[in-house]
């Protein structure tokens, strides 16, 4: 996904139409704590499947 000026506008006409679990991603997604976290977690699965505590802690669920 190329990179979002957000003091544009029109970097964000794509979520004029978004569910509140588009912004709740988002957000989500642009947190450090959150890639970096997720970043580890893949690296140490042996199957790259992210974990149940990973899923709590960050309150998501993934899309089969």
């Amino acid at each position: 996904m190329p990179e979002l000026d957000w003091r544009s506008p029109d970097s964000y006409k794509s979520l004029q139409d978004a569910e509140i679990t588009d912004i709740a991603w988002e957000c989500l997604r642009r947190n450090a704590d959150y890639r970096r976290e997720y970043e580890v977690m893949i690296a140490n699965s042996p199957n790259g499947e992210v974990t149940d505590e990973f899923r709590r802690k960050w309150g998501i669920c993934f899309r089969p």
